[in-house]
């Protein structure tokens, strides 16, 4: 027993009114409880959560590795996407394999994975299954394999003058309480690109239906810098905002003006973001909902301007990590990253 002084306390069990000095029981250490009262804590928190408390203790690091703990941390359908031919020893083992190595599913058009941290489901949608213009026409697009692609085919652009590709995701398939991020995945080909160089893509992202979110992406990384006027829709370079404009440009307005550029992935893929959108912890009004992405020219951009040379992987839609969301320390963040990977 831990005693502890209280001033003017009245009403508290097994003490005097006239005594100022009261007993409080302290709080029991978690490693003092019995090891399936430890999993059942645990099983109501994150993957994240549950391998950064296996630091308190052995009895603690058993009870949160526990399959109690880490069957709940799996989709209901994880078993469907478990290889037959790979023996797991518990449901950690299981939950790693699927974060680290993405599931082909819906007959190898899609893929699917969950972020580490949180458990969230993340997917990426094939060449193969969105909607591009004139894939149909081989002498504008053409089918290949990649050693480097997730997938049996990507789309290579060979030549088009009309550039649009669209995609769908059913919000029933999406983790509830989820922030959702959208990337298109590609690459140049050997013979590099043409007619994407500082040449802004309009994205969409949104509920079907419902109004999308807009923004501009480029699909080739700008040179000189710029921002981009909501008036006519075309370049504002740097001389601009700094006072000394281009011919052409003076007196455009800049609205928000931000353009997304692509980024190395590491894996011998390049992305842009294209948007993002909210999975509400109610999920959707309908689970038969979609999400709808979209990557187009503008609409009053000049037309008929050849492009050609991008290969396609297809569209990601991965969950922003709990701790971009959340204030954590950077201390208790870098020893779940410690832990966890």
């Amino acid at each position: 027993m831990e005693q502890s002084e209280l001033g003017d306390s009245h009403s508290c069990g097994g003490c005097s009114r006239n005594d100022e000095i009261i007993s409080v029981e302290a709080p029991a250490r978690l490693d003092t409880l019995p090891e399936d009262c430890i999993s059942m804590v645990v099983s109501h928190t994150s993957p994240r959560d549950a391998c950064v408390v296996a630091s308190v203790s052995k009895t603690v690091k058993s009870a949160a590795g526990s399959d109690l703990v880490w069957e709940k941390f799996l989709p209901q359908d994880y078993s469907s996407l478990v290889p037959r031919s790979v023996d797991f020893s518990s449901k950690k083992e299981i939950y790693m394999s699927l974060a680290d190595d993405s599931v082909l599913i819906d007959d190898g058009k899609k893929s699917i994975w969950w972020e580490k941290g949180s458990g969230k489901k993340c997917y990426m949608l094939s060449a193969m299954d969105l909607n591009i213009i004139w894939i149909d026409r081989p002498l504008y697009w053409k089918w290949n394999t990649d050693p480097e692609s997730k997938f049996e085919k990507v789309a290579e652009l060979r030549h088009v003058c009309c550039f649009r590709i669209r995609g769908k995701i059913s919000c029933g398939m999406l983790s509830k309480g989820t922030h959702y991020l959208v990337y298109l995945v590609f690459k140049r080909t050997s013979g590099g690109s043409v007619g994407f160089e500082e040449t802004p893509m309009e994205a969409q992202v949104g509920f079907v239906g419902k109004e999308s979110s807009k923004s501009f992406v480029l699909l080739e990384p700008s040179r000189r810098g710029y921002r981009y006027s909501c008036v006519w829709r075309r370049p504002v370079y740097r001389e601009f905002r700094t006072g000394r404009p281009r011919e052409g440009v003076r007196g455009e307005r800049e609205a928000d003006g931000h353009v997304e550029e692509p980024k190395e992935r590491g894996d011998g893929w390049s992305e842009v973001k294209l948007g993002n959108f909210y999975i509400s912890d109610g999920g959707c009004d309908d689970d038969g909902d979609e999400i709808e992405f979209a990557i187009m020219e503008p609409r009053n951009s000049e037309m008929g301007q050849r492009k050609s040379g991008l290969i396609f992987q297809g569209i990601e839609i991965r969950s922003l990590p709990n701790h971009q969301i959340l204030t954590i320390s950077d201390l208790k963040y870098q020893q779940s990253l410690k832990l966890l990977y």
